[in-house]
């Protein structure tokens, strides 16, 4: 896909939350047809609120880092959802984080970490967050435009390559993967 202006912002709902070793439930709308996704991300967990923050204030508002699988349904995404990620992506315990939450004084730059996600022991995507193409603090900043992030919002970042999607042929997550 052509890399976008700005970035691409969806929510998820707090019923989306879970834990990283939780199953994620598919629900009947979402085994209508196939297209269920992975995508490993980096999360920012906000700290103190931030509105109207600048690029190089953005990460004095991050408490920590985690990771974060931001599950989706690309055919609800893309097609049937009309446009909307959210309905593709919101869908309860399709945002499973952790184990652990990670100090920001621990990780002083999350534009230079590893992340990966393995599926049934094979590794699917690898790269780092220097790839990303809109940067942690760009992310926050731009979100915090007339918007109020409170302490304990959850920012997924993006994904690198090797999603689903993305692979001839297809992968799509089945019952009992891990």
């Amino acid at each position: 896909m052509p890399i976008p202006s700005y970035p691409v912002l969806f929510y998820k709902p707090a019923t989306s939350l879970t834990g990283p070793f939780a199953p994620i439930p598919v629900s009947h709308m979402a085994q209508s047809c196939p297209g269920l996704d992975y995508e490993c991300e980096l999360v920012a967990v906000i700290g103190r609120a931030a509105l109207n923050v600048s690029e190089s204030a953005a990460l004095s508002h991050v408490a920590g880092y985690a990771v974060g699988n931001d599950v989706s349904h690309r055919e609800w995404q893309l097609k049937r959802g009309g446009g909307q990620w959210s309905l593709g992506k919101g869908f309860d315990g399709w945002a499973p984080f952790g184990p652990g939450i990670v100090s920001s004084s621990i990780i002083t730059n999350p534009q230079n970490l590893r992340i990966s996600t393995r599926l049934n022991g094979q590794v699917v995507q690898e790269s780092n967050t220097r790839d990303m193409i809109f940067g942690v603090a760009k992310t926050i900043s731009f979100l915090s435009q007339g918007t109020t992030l409170l302490p304990g919002d959850l920012i997924f970042t993006g994904t690198p390559q090797g999603v689903g999607m993305g692979r001839n042929p297809q992968l799509w997550l089945k019952d009992g993967d891990a």
